[in-house]
């Protein structure tokens, strides 16, 4: 009886170490590219501190203040970690089943009566399902990663896309100073040409127009600061409230690639498109998954009876305890709803294959319209910086000493100082919207658009 029990603890003892054993074995490139996944961080600033804005810092300073504090980053950073958990879960072997049995009423057998029982069984899934099923995850988790990509690359786009509108405020300010401070010399040589007796008073008042014009402007753009600062704020997730420094200067950098290679480098490294390709991926692998329905998992198991000694004494065998051996198929007969498994598989698959093409073409789209933007606005800011603008100080300074030698009237000096004005007003916007373009460009390419 003692060895019989021994037996059985044994018999045990080998079937859980074989079970966890099993379990915790990588099992091919599944358990390998997870074990990879679960150390990368994809450049989120885990652990660093986060950067003090001021006058002098840079927009990298930004963007990492932004991964740092913006919690709908933080939440799919969090999603996709925890869809790579889920990998060693499929991965496992369902969990061995132990089953106890007491007779109420002993069992009388020829050996004796049987008083307890003991099960133990261990259910193995059909060859390749636990493969299968881990493929299926690790799909899912890279399409976590992607939505994290995603999310990073546009709220990239929204810090950026503010701060270059901050910086633009900024500009217009300084333009509008520096005519401000122009006109004010303008309206001095009007009030001493006027008390010399070589200009009229109406010189004078069209000076003072033009100032209170700007004086104006120059208020109307120093409110618009709290709301550019706060539309900034609310990009780097800052609570509102404190108005932040205008930036210096915009970074230096720009695109020499070509439209080809730019849009060839969208359909690469798109998240959303990298997404869409993991999930056709997974729904592929359903499919064979599906198919795997149709055939059984095997149980295996044992049983062990504890038998008491015979009544009779010298019964041959008094007492023997008997093991059972089992082996348990589920009949897989249902085979209509195993079929309808098949093609709803199917169906996803195409579905996704279909959501694909439809985000290639709009993403080829989107790139073709920011790529036509970005280009006209570097004409335009070429234009602006190597034609007009030279060419409207030129006209500003012929004018302003025909006006002082009484070859030109008052108001055309005005008009040529409102001309220039309007340029360097126009070559900052074309300058802004340039650089905004480009970092569309940017979140389209998944920051995959320069050299």
């Amino acid at each position: 009886m003692k060895k019989l029990h021994i037996q059985l603890i044994e018999y045990c003892a080998i079937l859980i170490i074989v079970y966890s054993f099993s379990s915790a074995l990588p099992a091919g490139d599944v358990m390998d590219r997870y074990g990879e996944l679960k150390t990368e961080t994809f450049g989120t600033p885990t652990g660093t501190d986060t950067p003090v804005l001021d006058r002098s810092s840079e927009l990298s300073d930004h963007l990492s203040y932004a991964a740092l504090n913006n919690p709908q980053l933080e939440a799919a950073f969090n999603r996709w970690k925890a869809a790579l958990e889920k990998i060693p879960q499929v991965r496992s072997l369902p969990d061995p089943r132990f089953s106890y049995a007491y007779y109420i009423e002993n069992v009388e057998t020829k050996v004796g009566p049987q008083r307890h029982k003991i099960d133990l069984s261990q259910t193995f899934p059909w060859f390749g399902k636990i493969e299968l099923l881990g493929e299926i995850a690790l799909h899912d988790a890279n399409v976590r990663r992607q939505n994290y990509e995603t999310l990073k690359q546009i709220l990239f786009y929204k810090v950026k896309n503010a701060y270059y509108e901050y910086y633009h405020l900024s500009r217009t300010l300084a333009i509008t100073d520096e005519n401000m401070k122009l006109m004010s010399y303008f309206e001095n040589i009007a009030r001493t040409k006027y008390s010399a007796g070589a200009a009229t008073y109406a010189d004078v008042i069209k000076a003072q127009v033009e100032l209170g014009k700007l004086e104006e402007r120059i208020m109307s753009l120093t409110d618009l600061r709290e709301p550019l600062s706060a539309q900034l704020s609310a990009a780097l997730g800052m609570p509102p409230g404190e108005i932040l420094p205008l930036p210096a200067e915009l970074p230096k950098e720009d695109i020499t690639l070509s439209d080809d290679e730019i849009i060839s480098r969208a359909r690469k490294h798109n998240p959303e498109l990298i997404a869409q390709k993991h999930k056709i991926s997974g729904s592929s692998t359903s499919i064979d998954l599906a198919r795997k329905q149709f055939y059984p998992d095997i149980t295996f198991g044992i049983s062990y009876i504890g038998t008491g000694d015979a009544d009779m004494p010298g019964t041959a065998e008094s007492g023997k305890d008997p093991f059972i051996s089992m082996v348990t198929v589920n009949l897989p007969v249902w085979r209509n709803r195993y079929r309808a498994a098949v093609r709803e598989a199917e169906l996803r698959h195409t579905a996704s294959v279909k959501d694909r093409d439809n985000s290639t073409n709009s993403l080829i789209a989107e790139v073709k319209t920011v790529l036509y933007n970005f280009r006209d606005s570097g004409r335009k800011v070429t234009l602006y910086r190597d034609t007009l603008i030279p060419k409207a100080k030129q006209s500003l300074n012929v004018t302003q000493r025909a006006f002082e030698t009484g070859r030109k009237d008052f108001l055309d000096l005005i008009d040529a100082q409102r001309t220039l004005l309007e340029l360097e007003l126009a070559y900052e916007r074309a300058q802004t919207d340039r650089i905004r373009h480009q970092a569309s460009i940017g979140m389209l390419t998944g920051g995959n658009y320069t050299e």
